[in-house]
């Protein structure tokens, strides 16, 4: 047999459905065999200190957590009275990105707040 007769037997429906069937079966043993779970998400929480003015940090949260101004109240004063506000819970990449922007711009203006990621 040449080739091309092989090949044109390898596409007959009759083949194909075959290679379907074949490659349909493998995915769902595969899927069977591992236990998928969703991604872990991460909570993005800002931390209370005695020197950064609560009006920049009702500002940081409402720049980059997207809140209006009266949630953005309500996390700082989660900060004030508790230590700590959760401003929002992201995958893992976008929750390192968020506080590295709250970082870099509390350093720039010269404040000390901290913002940390937490596994949920």
């Amino acid at each position: 047999m040449d080739v091309y007769s092989e090949m044109h037997i390898a596409s007959t429906p009759k083949a194909l459905e075959y290679k379907r069937m074949a490659t349909k079966h493998d995915t769902e043993t595969l899927l069977e065999r591992q236990a998928l779970k969703p991604p872990p998400l991460y909570q993005v929480a800002l931390l209370n200190d005695d020197y950064t003015p609560m009006e920049f940090v009702v500002a940081i949260i409402q720049e980059y957590f997207n809140k209006d101004r009266e949630t953005a109240t309500q996390i700082m004063l989660s900060v004030h009275r508790y230590g700590k506000g959760v401003c929002g819970v992201f995958s893992k990449d976008i929750a390192c990105t968020k506080v590295e922007f709250v970082l870099t711009h509390a350093r720039k203006a010269g404040h000390p707040l901290q913002c940390v990621m937490e596994e949920v």
